[in-house]
């Protein structure tokens, strides 16, 4: 494949990426900055549109600022450290912009700026790293032609390369609490020769790590064992306790599946409490292994403030809360509702959700777990009244068409829109477009120095909208 020598990139793209063009074909290139003059060489290339990566950074762009993680590039997970925190917010607002605009394209009022994180780093309280006999070796390890006979990692998955991870040494994401505790099970099983788990054989004892570091500073740990070795998995778990005695919760469980995915799965307490709390605003909430909580505890405070708010309530309404998890919204508008309803798929977090309503004396929230479109049905809403205000927070795909279509039949007042995907968020305003309209838009990043962005919409049902209207005149 050609390089192209002394491309400008000129701004950025979906995925993270950055872009320039080439004539009439749009280049994509990661790791780029608006403004960088670079060799790019092309890897994959398409009638209108090709994707590169830099090879030589001939001019930085001005706005360039120094990545403090020195797996940049390389892990994927941060794809933006090299962009000021002011020029990533400016992206994500666009993004969500072009979605209403370009997907959704319905009329909507003026999109106020991001709402920032305070904290950009050391934010996150929940990280997942995987332990591999058969780690990541960089494009510069390759060419130094050494050998590497010591190919254990404990680190993340390389996109693109399931089977490869990439031993990390510094995750940035998350309070150095969780490097230190990866780092002693790594060298725990080093030194007792314990083996690395083999992705493509299937085969080995030491294979997952979850660590959740709470805002409240309760932490839990937890390893998952690619094979079923009591002594083993004993003496292991006790050097943990021993070496961390601070952990609010210690567990394990013993996973021989094809795939890392713990929800099936037994998790067994060696030692402390089954969950940790998380706090906001006086109420608790407890944090299970299987727990659904946003990533980023205080800027969920944040976003949660925005949802109570676009949702305007005075104390009289009946709210639904669709896809509510462990009820961590139900439970924090609870006390301006007459009634909250939640549902959510997973039958823990709804046991979890009820836990937190019964920890605070929540006593005006009722949940029900099942798939939304077989739950949120017209008899459903017939026994427990049609909604004032429906709080919905789908998954990445949105929402099921049976359930957009039972939402329309329904009528709430008003409906508040929380999407962690402004594309499948547009698609679903353009559906519920036949009745709403959309009164307020918010962007919240949840997820500094990554392309993703959380936003908030307030939909008005148009003749409530239109009676306001002419109250105002």
């Amino acid at each position: 494949m050609p390089v192209l020598e002394n491309f400008e990139i000129t701004g950025l793209a979906a995925e993270g990426n950055a872009l320039g063009r080439h004539g009439d074909m749009v280049v994509f290139v990661p790791f780029g900055a608006p403004g960088d003059i670079a060799d790019v060489k092309l890897e994959k290339k398409k009638k209108s549109y090709a994707q590169g990566r830099i090879v030589a950074l001939k001019q930085p762009s001005r706005d360039r600022v120094q990545p403090p993680c020195e797996h940049f590039t390389i892990c994927g997970g941060c794809r933006w450290q090299h962009l000021p925190y002011r020029m990533q917010l400016e992206a994500k607002h666009r993004q969500v912009a072009d979605a209403i605009d370009r997907i959704a394209k319905v009329e909507h009022p003026a999109i106020p700026k991001t709402l920032g994180s305070r904290n950009i780093w050391c934010y996150r309280n929940k990280m997942e790293y995987t332990f591999s006999n058969r780690c990541w070796l960089t494009f510069e390890q390759l060419e130094s032609g050494e050998e590497f006979p010591d190919r254990d990692a404990a680190g993340f998955h390389i996109p693109g390369a399931f089977d490869k991870v990439l031993d990390i040494k510094k995750c940035h994401l998350q309070d150095d609490l969780g490097n230190r505790i990866r780092l002693f099970v790594k060298a725990y099983g080093k030194e007792h020769g314990l083996t690395f788990y083999d992705l493509k054989a299937q085969s080995g004892f030491l294979r997952t790590l979850m660590i959740r570091i709470a805002s409240t500073g309760e932490c839990m740990a937890l390893m998952a064992f690619g094979e079923d070795r009591p002594a083993d998995i004993e003496a292991l778990m006790q050097a943990l306790a021993d070496e961390f005695p601070s952990l609010t919760s210690i567990m394990y469980a013993v996973n021989t599946k094809v795939n890392d995915t713990l929800g099936d799965i037994d998790i067994k307490l060696f030692k402390g409490k089954e969950y940790i709390e998380e706090e906001m605003e006086g109420l608790r909430f407890r944090v299970g292994p299987k727990s659904f909580y946003q990533t980023n505890s205080e800027q969920a405070y944040e976003l949660y403030k925005v949802v109570r708010d676009f949702a305007r309530l005075k104390g009289g309404e009946l709210v639904y809360d669709l896809y509510t998890g462990t009820g961590t919204i139900a439970n924090f508008v609870s006390r301006l509702s007459r009634k909250v309803v939640g549902i959510e798929y997973v039958p823990e977090a709804i046991a979890d959700a009820k836990i937190n309503s019964a920890v605070n004396g929540i006593e005006n929230t009722v949940f029900f777990a099942g798939d939304m479109k077989d739950v949120l049905t017209d008899s459903f809403i017939a026994e427990h009244g049609r909604p004032d205000v429906m709080i919905i927070d789908p998954p990445r795909a949105g929402m099921h068409q049976d359930v957009v279509d039972t939402v329309l039949r329904a009528e709430p007042d008003a409906i508040v829109y929380v999407s962690c995907n402004p594309a499948t968020q547009a698609r679903d305003l353009a559906l519920l477009d036949v009745k709403y309209s959309v009164e307020a838009v918010q962007p919240v990043d949840m997820f500094p120095h990554t392309q993703h962005v959380e936003n908030v919409v307030r939909l008005v049902r148009r003749q409530q909208a239109q009676m306001a209207d002419s109250t105002e005149l």
